[in-house]
């Protein structure tokens, strides 16, 4: 392995891990960052396969509540509920994306102008959604109803276009059906335990045969890298959203987006 490629590797996992749980699309950031670093990864398997790194990092932070759970679910309808409400919500994407992963994988993602315009109308939308007046219904995702679950799923099959974000997807889906901005953010992370590992799944029997040990060692890289930053993520995200909002995402979107076209634009 080359030196430029392993710093590669590392790089696009660092942000891989810091932008997944942000509404700012991370598979945007690690795509652009690829091609404007020349890093090349056999059927786009990289910015999928290091997800895992992020799905490790929910299960470490959300642990004990997963636990709970799990123990709750023999005696607990509320727990059997708020499994069947993930499982729901992550149903669409599920079919969608096994229908539409090739077409995903060979056009959406090799199309770097498409991955900017998407990034700058994502950060307008953040910007009006931002700024709107919600009166919340829900403020516990264990108490979500399925129909509630099933159209935040229908929202995060449009993170299947790059750029759009499947956190600021889900999130801005729950916050428009009535949840309030920090349950809205909670759902989204538990969302992407099935979601991201169907990915995964998905993505590694269709490239196993065009992976090569190299491969395997630049995914393992950047997987690490991606569970030590997501940690982090996690554990602050929820508490800054509640707070702040979505403004600081909306801005950061449209100044990459930007960037890109004009680097696009230059020939880099």
């Amino acid at each position: 392995m080359a030196d430029q490629s392993i710093i590669s590797a590392l790089v696009l996992g660092l942000i891989e891990g810091l932008t997944e749980f942000l509404p700012v699309s991370s598979t945007a950031h690690v795509l652009l960052a690829s091609h404007f670093l020349g890093f090349q990864s056999p059927g786009n398997t990289f910015a999928v396969l290091i997800q895992l790194g992020a799905i490790l990092a929910i299960l470490l932070v959300y642990s004990r509540k997963l636990l709970e759970i799990a123990m709750d679910i023999p005696t607990s309808p509320r727990a059997r509920r708020f499994v069947l409400t993930v499982l729901v919500a992550f149903l669409p994407a599920a079919v969608i994306g096994a229908l539409a992963h090739d077409f995903i994988k060979t056009v959406l993602f090799e199309t770097p102008m498409l991955i900017c315009i998407v990034l700058i109308l994502g950060g307008f939308v953040l910007l009006a959604v931002d700024k709107m007046q919600f009166k919340p219904k829900y403020h516990d995702v264990m108490d979500y109803p399925l129909s509630l679950a099933l159209k935040i799923g229908f929202f995060q099959c449009l993170a299947m276009v790059p750029g759009t974000s499947r956190s600021g997807a889900t999130i801005v889906g729950a916050l428009l059906m009535g949840a309030d901005k920090r349950s809205a953010a909670e759902f989204s992370f538990f969302l992407a335990m099935p979601t991201m590992l169907g990915a995964f799944t998905l993505d590694l029997y269709k490239n196993r045969n065009m992976l090569s040990f190299d491969d395997g060692a630049m995914i393992a890289i950047g997987f690490v890298a991606a569970f030590i930053t997501a940690v982090f993520v996690v554990r602050s995200l929820l508490d800054f959203v509640s707070s702040r909002g979505y403004a600081a995402f909306a801005y950061w979107r449209i100044a990459i987006g930007a960037i890109g076209l004009i680097a696009l634009y230059l020939g880099a």
